[in-house]
């Protein structure tokens, strides 16, 4: 494990800048006709906290996962383990990772494979499975053994496969938004094919990002704070290894059609959180599937009573007003509720 330091750059700042049109690009990053152009892993974006790299083989390769290691200064004893969406990054959780630290907890954020800072292989059997043992491995090497393991969106689908590997070092269990509360091809959503998904993900531009965010993760609201995540996104996508970029996104949208977890909810025996903003409407190829049976998918109050009666010992706290990221249309109140059902779980051996 070698340990590379990003350089520290306040995201309120970045945000200004962004939004001035006079972005002041960090060495490693480009200038493409419509904003800033980052490598295939996010060379040029900096992220708040420093940035390691855990080395380890896999699948026959050498691949390296990107993570953020976050010690608090008053240690509760506790370590929580952020997993991202799709569409985020490990920076993505930066309030959530000062939080969390604040109160105690040591942090650790990666990239997983396939995303962001983290290597895209050009070759690479994407699974929940495979995720979930690079994300055991990072912790093992890290000397960590029972974690909290907080995951938003995809990163929920990949929580929820981390806890039924390894149960015994999955302290508490928090589902943000997880999308996989229901089986899409068992609805009636088509399937795409790998090429379908690339040629897709190739038409990716800053544009479509800001679109599809602000009508499914902040419920049609939008604030300037949202803008640099859609800038790190799309500057993958003008960057010089955009091709890469997209072929592993849509190595891992197959992964996330083909590969429900929803089946298996009962076998969770850990204290699991559910935190879900209702005005979410996310389900993956939901824009291929028939008009009859797009209006069946993503009804996010329903989807998540019925994880909460599935899952065994669930405690569901539902936000009204929110969308796919609560975290960050209201960290206030996220973060309230988040420690609250943190604080609920006694701490075992």
């Amino acid at each position: 494990m070698k340990p590379f330091l990003s350089r520290r750059r306040s995201l309120s700042a970045f945000a200004a800048a962004c939004l001035a049109l006079s972005l002041s690009l960090p060495v490693g990053a480009a200038i493409a006709a419509d904003g800033p152009a980052y490598g295939p892993e996010l060379e040029g974006f900096d992220y708040p906290m420093p940035v390691h790299r855990f080395e380890f083989q896999s699948q026959g390769q050498a691949l390296q996962m990107a993570y953020m290691d976050v010690r608090p200064a008053q240690p509760n004893g506790r370590t929580a383990v952020l997993l991202h969406g799709k569409n985020f990054c490990a920076a993505t959780w930066d309030d959530t990772i000062r939080r969390l630290a604040d109160a105690g907890y040591r942090v650790i954020a990666p990239d997983q494979i396939g995303f962001c800072k983290s290597s895209k292989p050009a070759a690479y059997q994407f699974s929940f499975q495979q995720l979930a043992r690079n994300t055991h491995a990072l912790l093992q090497s890290l000397g960590i053994g029972r974690a909290t393991m907080i995951g938003h969106s995809t990163g929920g689908m990949l929580a929820v496969r981390y806890a039924l590997m390894y149960p015994q070092d999955t302290e508490q269990l928090v589902l943000v938004n997880p999308i996989g509360l229901e089986d899409w091809k068992a609805k009636g959503v088509p399937s795409l094919s790998v090429d379908d998904w690339y040629a897709r993900e190739l038409k990716t531009s800053a544009d479509s990002i800001r679109r599809y965010e602000q009508s499914t993760y902040y419920a049609g609201q939008w604030r300037d704070a949202y803008e640099p995540w859609v800038q790190m996104l799309a500057g993958m996508y003008r960057g010089p290894g955009r091709k890469q970029v997209a072929w592993d996104s849509a190595l891992l949208y197959d992964m996330i059609y083909t590969q429900p977890v929803v089946y298996e909810f009962g076998q969770l025996r850990m204290p699991t959180l559910l935190l879900i903003g209702d005005k979410d409407t996310t389900a993956i190829g939901k824009d291929a599937a028939s008009p009859e049976v797009r209006a069946t998918l993503g009804h996010y109050p329903e989807l998540a009573k019925a994880a909460a009666k599935a899952i065994p010992h669930a405690t569901l706290v539902e936000f009204p007003d929110f969308g796919h990221a609560p975290q960050m249309q209201d960290p206030q109140a996220f973060h309230a509720a988040l420690l609250k059902g943190l604080g609920a779980v006694a701490v075992g051996p």
